[in-house]
């Protein structure tokens, strides 16, 4: 990972403080570098780990951004950071009173280029809107999933945690090709709909 990334990527977490996204019973722990409680068993992750997701997905402004288990919004709010006004960014919640909290926290943060969406029973992703040029997956799969790769578009890059591995997905002449990143970690599991 270059420099000048790592440099986006600290200044967009300086500038969109994760206190403002935390329940107020965890706002007291923002600044401790581990995953925190949300509700239902979600959680709002490790700055580290958020941080080097992020460099891994390179987003750039102008980019359109999926960001799947946008939790809290905290994560929806950086990628809108990082792809400015000209991009846009679309979160989603597969729990409704976490996506209500994450989209009031997305707007009381004034962003209007980013949206957190409640997902859609049997849907993975928000294909209405695809293609994207970089998805950002906050729960761990058992495999790349077809339906999130298939929201990416020719030169996107999707960052998803697989059985314990972070994973880069990139999209070239339609066809999806992964590779692993370093190091090892620990999500929620990825909820995906049960083949029709």
């Amino acid at each position: 990972m270059d420099g000048s990334a790592h440099a986006v990527v600290a200044a967009a977490m300086r500038s969109v403080s994760r206190a403002d996204f935390l329940p107020p019973a965890q706002r007291r722990n923002t600044g401790l570098d581990q995953p925190l409680h949300l509700a239902d068993g979600q959680t709002c992750s490790q700055p580290t780990t958020v941080r080097i997701m992020l460099e891994l997905l390179a987003a750039e402004p102008g980019d359109r951004v999926l960001d799947v288990g946008s939790g809290s919004g905290w994560t929806t709010a950086l990628l809108a950071h990082l792809v400015g006004s000209t991009g846009r960014v679309d979160g989603v919640e597969l729990r409704p009173q976490l996506a209500e909290f994450g989209r009031a926290n997305v707007a009381r943060a004034g962003i209007t280029h980013a949206q957190v969406h409640v997902a859609v029973d049997g849907v993975l992703g928000w294909p209405w809107r695809a293609p994207y040029d970089r998805i950002l997956v906050s729960a761990e799969a058992r495999a790349v999933p077809r339906a999130l790769a298939e929201q990416l578009a020719d030169g996107g890059r999707m960052i998803i945690p697989v059985r314990g591995r972070m994973t880069i997905v990139t999209m070239a002449d339609g066809v999806p090709s992964a590779e692993q990143a370093p190091g090892s970690y620990r999500f929620v599991p990825l909820i995906e709909p049960e083949p029709g």
